[in-house]
This record gives structure tokens, sequence and C-alpha cells, in this order.
């Protein structure tokens, strides 16, 4: 057991792993799950975000982001026969933001309104970033604008309902509700795992944002904005479709993939756990 509490590179990669296998496991089953529209109100599972969210203020924030990152990118993007070059990157940046920055404001992981408040401001940063990148994607004409019925013929009004919509669904439902219930019920069962002891506001890993912190967040903004735009503008670098994207073969083989990785990744876990108990 760490008595600092400070986390190692190896605790570090547990946790990245754990958050790439079980997000990347959670944004394959998003792809089955089927939208429904009401109105002008669509209802569409956007992500699992309370899988990182949980790892975030239990554990590493920036691990955890990084991780739910690469998952999506690697299983819902790769493995099912796609990817977007530079574009990849303003979900990558904005997604590992938005976790990172929820795992930093909280202190106190047993405080439930304390997570919830962090959780639903990480969605709704990510969510926002996305949004202020699809506004200037149609400002510097790199992209047409689609006007949705029922809502004024504005970049702005289109894409801030659709922030919103998606915040009010999926960021509760989804997101803050679960990361609620999990964070203290988790708290301080699983950290032994790691040989860790559960974070408090003493610990260093439980620090709010710094200023560094923030410019670098702002900084991944950012190349997220300048990325984008250069791949909606034909300057992807590499831009690949394999004739079987997202087929049910190309979906059941990242599915076992996740899966897989998931697994071992828990059992070098509770090996460990078990070494340290018996040593």
């Amino acid at each position: 057991m760490n008595p600092q509490n400070k986390i190692s590179q190896s605790q570090k990669l547990m946790v990245f792993v754990l958050s790439m296998s079980l997000y990347g496991l959670a944004t394959l089953f998003t792809e089955l799950i089927p939208s429904f529209q009401v109105g002008i109100v669509e209802f569409s599972v956007e992500y699992f975000l309370f899988i990182p969210l949980t790892l975030a203020m239990l554990f590493d924030p920036l691990s955890a982001g990084l991780g739910a990152a690469t998952g999506e990118l690697v299983f819902s993007e790769i493995m099912l026969g796609q990817f977007g070059g530079l574009g990849e990157l303003e979900k990558f940046l904005t997604v590992t933001i938005g976790v990172y920055v929820a795992g930093r404001l909280v202190k106190n992981p047993r405080n439930r309104a304390a997570v919830a408040g962090a959780s639903i401001f990480g969605v709704f940063l990510q969510l926002f970033m996305g949004t202020v990148v699809d506004i200037l994607k149609v400002q510097f004409a790199v992209e047409d604008f689609e006007a949705v019925a029922g809502l004024p013929e504005s970049v702005f009004a289109t894409e801030g309902f659709a922030c919103l919509n998606d915040l009010l669904f999926s960021g509760i439902l989804f997101c803050m509700l679960p990361t609620m219930f999990l964070v203290p019920k988790l708290y301080g069962k699983i950290e032994p795992l790691l040989g860790m002891k559960p974070r408090d506001e003493k610990t260093m890993t439980g620090s709010a944002l710094s200023a560094k912190s923030i410019g670098l967040c702002l900084a991944g903004f950012v190349v997220a904005i300048v990325a984008q735009l250069l791949a909606k503008g034909g300057y992807a670098l590499i831009d690949w479709e394999a004739a079987w994207a997202e087929s049910t073969t190309a979906i059941i083989v990242a599915i076992v993939a996740a899966v897989v990785v998931a697994l071992i990744v828990i059992g070098v876990i509770r090996s460990r756990a078990r070494s340290r108990q018996s040593a």
C-alpha cells in the first residue's frame, strides 16, 4: 500500500487500460441502441461517460480521460473499419478534457452533490466544446449548415439545441446519475486492489484545477478546433473507411476484443491484490 497515496506509473497504466477497455466496450453498445424522435427532440444514447468519470474521481483523472478517448478511437472507430485522421482529434481531446476536469473538481468522492455537479459539468464541457467546433465549421464554410424543422434557421440555435438535448438526456441519465451512485458506493472498496488508499482532500490526485491545468485544457481545445477545421477542409491526412465498416461482424469482433482486454486487466489487478495480501 502506498502510504502517501501517490499513484505510480504502473497504477496509472492500469487505470488507463481499464478505462480504455470498459468505455470502448460501452461505446460499441451505444452503436446497437436505436434512437427515436418526438417532434424536434431526439432521444439517443450518445455515450456511457459514467465509466471514465467514475474512474477519474476515484483514481487518476488524466489516465481515465486518455483511456476513455483511446478506447472510443480504437474500438468504435478503427476496429469498425473507419478512421478520420485529424478529425478524430476533436473527440479525443474534448472527451479527455471533460473527464479530466470533472475528476479534478471532486475533492471528496463521498460527497454525492459534488460528484453529481462535477460529472454533469464534465459532460457539459465536452458537449459545449463539440458545439463550438460545429458552429465554427459552418462559420468558416468548411461544412454546410443543415437546418432543423421547427428551429430558427441559425447554426447557433440548431447546435445549441442539440447540445442541450444531449445534456438533458444522455448527460443526466447515462452520465450524472450512474456516476453519483457508483463513486460513493465504490469509494474505499476498489482502491486497495491497486494498492492505493482512498483519495481525499489531502491527496495529490484530489487537488483542484491549477492555472497550468486550465491553460493546457484551453490549448488542447484550440488544437481540437484547428484539427477539425483542417480535416473538414480536406487536410485529414489519413482518412479511410473499409468496405466492411460498421458491419455486424466488425462490431462483434470489437466487442470480444474489448471484453478480453477488460478481463485481462481485471485479472492482473486481482492477482496483484492477492500478492500484496499474502506478502
